[in-house]
């Protein structure tokens, strides 16, 4: 049973200040470009995308980009769960969405099992996505317990 604040269409903000709030610290600050663990282009707070080397970002900059990147990512994935899910949740999901891909989210057994009612189910879903290149790697299984830890905190 869903006790806690929840989030529909008009929660948005709460959601991505939550979600934020959880990418940042896990995806941590880069101000300049460089290749991720998969030889990725990245800055900022993981931002991959028009990324290229030798490119620099303001740290006022890549706030405002992962803010603005993390509302594009929970407008993205509302389609692929309930409507109404707890703020701590959602924002989880938005989290693991922004560090795999919208598409890879809506095709995931996350999106599946939230869409069927297993909350529970779907949040324990995230601790599938701990690879990178093939490879379980150490800070995604931490990344992923967190959004875990977050998901289930929504449906206490």
């Amino acid at each position: 049973m869903i006790r806690r604040r929840t989030a529909a269409g008009g929660a948005a903000a709460a959601v991505i200040a939550a979600a934020v709030a959880l990418i940042a610290p896990w995806e941590g600050l880069r101000t300049a470009s460089y290749r991720d663990i998969v030889g990725v282009w990245t800055i900022c707070y993981g931002e991959t995308l028009g990324v290229g080397p030798g490119q620099t970002a303001t740290p006022e900059a890549c706030r405002s980009q992962l803010a603005r990147r993390a509302a594009q990512f929970e407008a993205e994935i509302r389609p692929c769960l309930p409507e109404v899910l707890p703020i701590e949740t959602r924002a989880a999901f938005v989290s693991a969405a922004y560090n795999i891909g919208s598409g890879a989210f809506c095709r995931s057994s996350m999106s599946r099992r939230a869409l069927a009612g297993d909350l529970p189910g779907a949040c324990d879903a995230l601790m599938l996505w701990v690879k990178a290149g093939g490879q379980t790697v150490p800070g995604l299984v931490n990344r992923r317990s967190a959004e875990r830890d977050l998901c289930l905190s929504g449906l206490d």
